[in-house]
């Protein structure tokens, strides 16, 4: 995301692999951005950024808080929100899976971002300890979870995903 980039009307970003253009106002975030172009996955729980509701992925950026980002600066950025997780088919990512078969999501509000933490954790380390993938989520609030479900949801994803090297026994 580049600092120097002008204030508008819109911006262009690639939402997802899908360019669009987004009408903005004055001030807004790319959270508010995001929710009124129709990307309701992308939560609203706090607008101060330590919730983790608003995760997105930005560009290099990687893992960001889109309630703290000017929306303005946004201009030419890639954006991924969670639906960004299906493959062309529109099956599920093996993260979404195990989240689901191990009982990882319940009320759903805080998943979104939950999932794009541990997305993103799985980008920079294939084969994460039950510390770093605890670290990871330490940004996100979950009242229904515990986290438990969440940590070994993201431990069996990395398993199956390729380049996974496979767990020595006790290492979760």
């Amino acid at each position: 995301m580049s600092q120097e980039k002008k204030s508008a009307d819109s911006v262009r970003v690639c939402i997802n692999g899908e360019r669009e253009r987004l009408d903005i106002e004055p001030g807004e975030t790319l959270m508010s951005s995001l929710r009124r172009a129709g990307h309701y996955s992308v939560k609203n729980g706090c607008d101060e950024g330590v919730c983790g509701a608003c995760n997105v992925i930005l560009g290099e950026e990687g893992l960001t808080r889109s309630c703290l980002v000017p929306a303005a600066s946004c201009d030419g950025d890639d954006v991924m929100t969670v639906e960004g997780l299906l493959d062309d088919d529109g099956r599920l990512h093996p993260l979404q899976e195990e989240f689901l078969d191990r009982g990882a999501a319940q009320c759903g509000y805080c998943i979104p971002g939950v999932l794009l933490s541990g997305y993103d954790l799985l980008q920079r380390d294939t084969v994460p300890t039950e510390e770093a993938i605890a670290d990871a989520l330490s940004g996100n609030i979950c009242r229904c979870t515990g986290y438990v479900q969440q940590i070994e949801a993201i431990q069996a994803a990395a398993e199956r995903l390729p380049d996974a090297e496979p767990a020595a026994e006790g290492e979760h």
